[in-house]
């Protein structure tokens, strides 16, 4: 695998499975490590299980706010002096109603946390990779926004809207050095994941580390000519 040393990481929702296995993904790789989440107290836990002499800092904000994310940006530009990579893991998932007794709230809520929050960060950090000469954006879609399911639809529709607009912003930056891609996880291996489906196999689902090595690579100078993607990482599930 590729050394990231001297690369500056931004990880969104890295107080999450994903988002501290990425951390300590890019940090093994000697990447510097911004970590985000909303969460200051689970932010300095997960900053904890990084690799030893790993540099890192952690970043409170909230990514639905626009003030913030802009503030964010700034702020982990004057700790590090630059961006090279930005990982947009930040979302969540609830099943709902039917779509015809499906509320505002469910469906802002999804499309909030899905879709807004990657918006907001690449509109916010998009600049500073600019100003490096180049860099790297990867996002979290999911299979099912793929296909629609039954009491599902704000969930498909916020993972949908993720692909559109890495394959949008993809074709803004690709004369830029910008390369923007997105990952189809499958059922993640999460302990919340194995509390709600206890009587599944979860051999057959997808490690958070798993997914962390395809978003490195996607990162890395080996996926060069990858832009526009979105890879599907199921395992068997």
């Amino acid at each position: 695998m590729q050394s990231f040393a001297g690369q500056v990481a931004v990880v969104t929702g890295a107080a999450g499975n994903l988002g501290r296995a990425v951390s300590r993904a890019f940090a093994a790789q000697g990447a510097k490590i911004a970590m985000v989440d909303r969460d200051a107290a689970a932010l300095t836990s997960a900053q904890s299980e990084l690799p030893a002499g790993a540099e890192s800092d952690t970043f409170a904000a909230d990514l639905l706010k626009p003030d913030a994310v802009a503030d964010l940006a700034q702020r982990i530009l004057a700790r590090f002096g630059r961006v090279d990579i930005l990982a947009n893991i930040a979302g969540g998932f609830t099943m709902g109603p039917p779509l015809h007794e499906t509320s505002d709230h469910v469906w802002d809520f999804m499309l909030d946390i899905n879709a807004r929050s990657v918006f907001h960060a690449c509109r916010a950090f998009v600049p500073l990779l600019l100003q490096t000469g180049g860099g790297r954006i990867i996002n979290v879609s999911a299979r099912a926004a793929l296909e629609g399911k039954a009491h599902m639809v704000p969930y498909c529709a916020s993972k949908a809207a993720v692909i559109t607009l890495t394959e949008g912003l993809a074709a803004e930056m690709k004369d830029a050095g910008i390369n923007v891609n997105c990952v189809l996880p499958g059922t993640l291996d999460t302990p919340q994941n194995r509390a709600a489906m206890p009587d599944q196999d979860f051999g057959r689902w997808v490690p958070p580390a798993a997914l962390a090595d395809v978003m490195l690579f996607l990162a890395s100078d080996a996926a060069r000519c990858v832009t526009g993607a979105a890879i599907p990482v199921y395992g068997r599930s």
